[in-house]
């Protein structure tokens, strides 16, 4: 078969890198991106062939519309001579059009509720899979039929932390002058669902740069830059991706201002506070009502410390990892399923 992975954002080369190492030893694969995040960076990271096509079109609402249809149809070219059989992608709102133009089946998934590029993709799509957590009344109202809908075990997250390597439970490994090490991840400020506000954690930081080791994830370019200027002297700002493990191992507190990176340490046990500006989504009340982590969108440095003093490290949530392999074994079914018929819509 030949399977295509549309690889939108960051967080989606670690959701589907094992599965892409498993499958290419027999089928074809191919890998599209955009220049969004650390998307790229990740990719040639893991070591992945990948063609990147087309841009990323901002924040602004209007340019995310008027380069909606201009991605769709850059990737139509791209593959039109490949011949891909299926579609495979998670949050990607170009790909299951672009599948049914080409005529391939299309497997969409998303765990945001609120994202408003669900409506098409949930429309074109052939199968759409979303968390058992996720109301599955949101859904039916962003589109999706009610029999193209499968709901998988756990969180997204469990789908690949459950055979992530590298991981050493127990204390995390200390910073800087033995200083304990807390991790941050800025706000999504180019996501179309992301309606918060933007450097909101910045006296927060500056409070505790002298207490702790700060090291804080960019999103971007423009999101590093921010940290870079002098007023932010002494905070780590990671200029290339860091494995998760290795964050995993030396995180002492993590505070993210965004869903996927909060979620996987969550489930992993580290002490996780997450500060999302907007309306939760239902997988993160899930981990918040389970205890995984608490959502404090007005943090103080204060708040922050006491977090930090009260609360230690927990082994990863077992039940979420077997439950991510679980979800693992249903994607690929449903990716492998038909083998390699193709619909034939065009």
């Amino acid at each position: 078969m030949r399977i295509w992975f549309d690889i939108s954002n960051s967080p989606h080369v670690n959701f589907f890198g094992s599965m892409i190492r498993e499958l290419q030893l027999e089928h074809e694969i191919i890998i599209t991106c955009r220049p969004l995040a650390n998307t790229i960076e990740l990719l040639n990271l893991h070591g992945f062939p990948h063609q990147v096509v087309g841009i990323h079109y901002g924040r602004r609402l209007w340019r995310k519309v008027y380069g909606y249809p201009i991605r769709i149809v850059q990737l139509c070219s791209y593959l039109r001579d490949k011949k891909p059989d299926v579609a495979i992608s998670h949050s990607s709102f170009h790909s299951p059009i672009a599948a049914a133009l080409l005529g391939c089946r299309s497997i969409y998934l998303n765990d945001n509720e609120h994202a408003v590029g669900n409506i098409p993709s949930f429309i074109f799509a052939n199968t759409v899979m979303v968390p058992e957590f996720l109301d599955r009344r949101k859904i039916r109202r962003q589109g999706a039929r009610d029999k193209k809908i499968v709901q998988y075990p756990g969180v997204k997250e469990g789908i690949y932390l459950w055979q992530m390597p590298g991981l050493e439970p127990g204390k995390p490994i200390p910073g800087k002058n033995g200083r304990r090490r807390v991790f941050v991840r800025p706000e999504p400020s180019t996501a179309q669902y992301y309606k918060g506000s933007l450097n909101f954690l910045d006296d927060v930081l500056l409070e505790l740069r002298g207490k702790v080791e700060i090291v804080v994830s960019p999103r971007g370019k423009e999101q590093a830059a921010h940290y870079e200027s002098s007023e932010f002297s002494g905070i780590t700002i990671l200029h290339e991706p860091m494995p998760l493990a290795e964050i995993v191992n030396s995180c002492s507190l993590f505070i993210g201002a965004g869903g996927t990176m909060t979620r996987e340490m969550a489930v992993l046990g580290i002490p996780t506070i997450s500060v999302y500006q907007d309306e939760l989504l239902d997988v993160d009340r899930y981990l918040i009502e389970n205890g995984q982590m608490i959502h404090r969108p007005e943090l103080t440095a204060e708040l922050a410390m006491e977090h930090l003093e009260a609360f230690e490290r927990k082994p990863p949530r077992a039940e979420l990892l077997e439950k991510g392999k679980e979800a693992y074994a249903l994607i690929k079914a449903e990716l492998l399923r038909g083998g390699s018929e193709r619909k034939h819509w065009r």
